[in-house]
């Protein structure tokens, strides 16, 4: 068996964009030393349009000539993405610097693809073991808005036709940018819901990550830290939005957790977290973070890697049910610390709009392609039976 570790080159901290000279290796010296044009595309949206004049005003400090596009979308449409590579193609530039959430970064990389590769004409049809040539004309750069996704250290990235509903994911190595810039500052602007919705994004992939029969030694340890970091981190971050360790903290751990399942790939959480928030418009890092406890259950019969998480997190247990039922309390307590439903009602779904959509979320949930990479086995009609226990909150039980 052999596994490829592949991580971006990652600067963090406060003093990654400084305004004047630093002493040791910077992030002007790994973006020059192989950017000799000094021309840099800057990929944004509306809300990080400020984070990316920070970026713009470093690159220039540097000698870069830059341009800023700030018109990506949520969930990266394929039109403006397509728009995106066109401006790209435009400009000409030796850098593409993503600044924002995971659909910026998602955008970016997509149009990094069309710009790197014209000949590629439905990006769909991408495999990850197809060879791309990327970085014949540009390097990737991401920095990061939101500690949630991991878009800044994978190979993934989810785009959408919305002229037929559809989802795009694409994951192929050559994805994982060159470089990511970790600045807390910028996710300081992060009002709480937000906060809490990326951080549980972060939490589902690092126990994803643990779980599924697909982690290995290398990633085991990294989405085992990021959980830690999250039950130690996240709450602060909630009860404080300027507390800079704790932003910061909350950005390694997205980072790390990304690093973790950019290589183990993600389960169930995701599976069935892309299906809610699919159907019922719910913030991903929600859907994907309230089945935690679910899948915990769910996959108990066929694996005991939550005891590694029981460990982590100092739980006690003399067996793998003990651990398993006190690790899902603690899990529990944790959401309710931040105000996170328990069930679908508390959600403020009713039941009887869950039933007359019932027949969609099982659908996607099993169509995705998280959903086969999960410790054990499932069937659409244990989806189903998911969906109905997590809307009364009733612990899993077959």
């Amino acid at each position: 068996l052999t596994t490829i570790f592949r991580t971006p080159k990652i600067f963090s901290g406060s003093n990654v964009l400084p305004e004047g000279p630093v002493v040791g290796p910077s992030t002007m010296d790994a973006l020059s030393l192989h950017c000799p044009r000094k021309r840099a595309f800057v990929v944004t949206d509306e809300f990080s349009q400020r984070h990316a004049a920070k970026v713009v005003r470093f690159l220039e400090s540097g000698g870069f000539t830059s341009m800023t596009w700030p018109r990506c979308q949520p969930e990266a449409p394929l039109e403006v993405v397509r728009e995106c590579a066109q401006a790209i193609k435009s400009f000409e530039p030796d850098l593409i610097v993503a600044v924002g959430g995971g659909s910026v970064m998602d955008s970016a990389k997509g149009a990094w693809i069309i710009y790197e590769r014209p000949d590629i004409t439905d990006l769909r049809m991408i495999s990850p073991l197809d060879k791309l040539n990327l970085r014949r004309k540009a390097l990737l750069a991401a920095v990061p808005t939101t500690a949630g996704t991991g878009s800044e250290c994978t190979g993934a990235a989810v785009l959408h036709d919305m002229s037929v509903h559809r989802k795009i994911p694409i994951a192929h190595d050559e994805l994982i940018p060159d470089l990511a810039i970790l600045v807390p500052e910028f996710t300081m602007t992060m009002p709480p819901k937000l906060t809490v919705g990326t951080g549980l994004d972060v939490l589902a992939h690092a126990m994803d990550a643990v779980t599924t029969p697909a982690g290995n030694e290398f990633t085991e340890p990294l989405a085992l830290k990021a959980i830690a970091m999250v039950f130690q981190w996240l709450p602060r971050a909630y009860q404080d939005g300027q507390n800079r360790e704790a932003r910061h903290r909350m950005l390694v751990a997205a980072s790390i957790a990304g690093i973790a399942f950019g290589m183990s790939g993600c389960h169930l959480t995701h599976s069935l977290g892309h299906s809610l928030g699919a159907v019922f418009n719910i913030h991903h890092g929600l859907a994907v973070g309230f089945f935690i406890p679910y899948v915990l259950q769910f996959c108990q019969r066929v694996t005991d890697k939550h005891m590694l998480i029981c460990k982590t997190l100092n739980i006690p247990g003399q067996d793998a049910a003990e651990g398993l039922e006190k690790l899902v309390g603690q899990v529990r307590t944790f959401f309710t610390s931040l105000n996170v439903p328990l069930s679908l009602q508390e959600m403020g779904i009713s039941e009887a709009d869950l039933e007359s959509k019932m027949d969609k979320l099982v659908q996607y949930a099993y169509e995705d392609v998280d959903c086969y990479l999960s410790p054990r086995p499932i069937t659409a009609g244990q989806c189903a039976k998911i969906f109905q226990y997590a809307f009364a909150g009733r612990d899993i039980d077959f």
